[in-house]
């Protein structure tokens, strides 16, 4: 954005002064009637909303910001247009086709040779007040959903629980209890440390054996976790914790001034998690035992669809794992199993993270959507196939919209149990 501020600020000022112009046209159709002070007043707040966003982006473009405030500017700003500007898209969707009800209206009463002295009198209520109306009320329902993802939502945190059985698990492990969590986003908390603190109240109320984090610690830097790293430490588990990398982790998207300060920012995160006692595995496999018995955890690099990196390298780290052991695989983007694991390794248990739900979705009991469907295949929750599954947390934090619409931030436990 800033490598073309100009272009991306007329572009971005052409949009929503073209949706504003035609809700307001919508406006219009209810307000005709009203005093002229009235009309001046709604005229006043309706402009004000898109006057404060561009007045707001022409600053967060053309100030200096220091980069710990960036973030809070660009999620102040993506969250205002997208409280606003989502349910006026659905009130200009009603008026366009009031508009196009009405084109269609005059055209027939032209071919027929008749004018608008011949429709029927008396109606209560015009079909554009109508229609508009409905507008309205349509374009509520976004309208406080989306107020309620970003003042509330985004903190709603849940809990889901499975119980996954498989009958080549050794029964050393039958009740191994996984706590998963993924995609932290830890700088998207800034300005809310008491936030975290209830995350790792949540976590530890779960009483992991294994706490597993499946990558996206922070959004790009690893600045971002120093104000939380006493909270951070609370985290608990009776067996280990351990991590992987997610896309945001490598610092991929933000301008560095050389390679080696990219690289030193990536050595910086891995050494914070290793503090905290995460076990990062980069690439990597650590085997567990117990009574004999062997449990494989492996750990790859991300390794996504392209435009996403690849770094992870799952034939080197099943190379450090037990050939014949039950194998639990963490691996931060879930189009991962799909390529290279599901019929193509032994791996019994894939976890990932990556795709948030979209931040947006629909739930009710045995049905769950996301727009994100439309990328993954595979975007959240438990998937299973012939003696393999996968889970997709669908992450703690947020990015991008400061919010989460039916789509909560998620701590998920997993249960393993013998089958057999």
């Amino acid at each position: 954005m800033r490598n073309n501020p100009i272009v991306f600020i007329l572009v971005f000022s052409a949009i929503i002064l073209a949706i504003d112009s035609y809700a307001y046209w919508g406006v219009r159709k209810l307000t005709g009637t009203y005093g002229r002070k009235l009309r001046r007043a709604i005229w006043i707040l309706f402009w004000i909303v898109p006057f404060v966003l561009i007045s707001g982006l022409v600053l967060f473009v053309a100030l200096p910001i220091n980069p710990s405030d960036y973030l809070g500017y660009f999620h102040l700003i993506s969250g205002t247009f997208i409280l606003f500007y989502v349910p006026k898209l659905v009130f200009v969707l009603v008026n366009i086709l009031d508009d196009l009800i009405l084109l269609l209206r005059k055209l027939y009463f032209k071919i027929r040779e008749r004018n608008r002295e011949d429709l029927p009198k008396g109606e209560p209520i015009s079909r554009a007040q109508f229609l508009t109306r409905t507008g309205l009320i349509l374009a509520a329902v976004p309208f406080f959903s989306i107020a309620y993802g970003i003042t509330w939502g985004r903190f709603n945190y849940t809990v889901r629980k499975h119980s996954l059985k498989f009958p080549t698990l050794p029964r050393s492990f039958d009740g191994l209890r996984i706590v998963q969590i993924s995609d932290f986003h830890i700088g998207s908390f800034g300005g809310y440390p008491e936030e975290v603190e209830r995350i790792v109240a949540a976590i530890n109320d779960q009483h992991a054996d294994l706490l597993v984090f499946t990558g996206d610690f922070v959004n790009n830097v690893s600045s971002e976790m120093d104000a939380f790293l006493p909270a951070l430490r609370g985290l608990n588990a009776t067996i280990g914790k351990y991590s992987i990398l997610g896309n945001h982790d490598y610092g991929e998207y933000v301008p560095w001034r050389s390679p080696e300060e990219k690289q030193q920012n990536l050595q910086r995160l891995i050494t914070l998690q290793e503090d905290l006692g995460f076990r990062v595995l980069l690439n990597d496999a650590h085997t567990l035992d117990l009574n004999g018995e062997k449990l494989d955890l492996v750990g790859v690099e991300n390794w996504g669809l392209r435009p996403f990196p690849q770094y992870g390298d799952l034939n080197k780290a099943l190379s450090r794992a037990q050939p014949d052991s039950f194998k639990v695989l963490m691996s931060h983007d879930p189009t991962h199993w799909d390529e290279q694991v599901l019929g193509r390794t032994g791996i019994d248990l894939t976890l990932s993270g990556h795709t948030h739900g979209a931040q947006f979705g629909i739930e009710i009991p045995g049905w769950r959507w996301s727009p994100v469907n439309i990328r993954y295949k595979r975007w959240g929750g438990l998937y299973e196939e012939p003696n393999q599954k996968l889970h997709v947390n669908t992450g703690l934090g947020f990015i991008g919209f400061p919010g989460r619409v039916g789509m909560p931030p998620e701590i998920t436990v997993i249960e393993l149990k013998r089958s057999v």
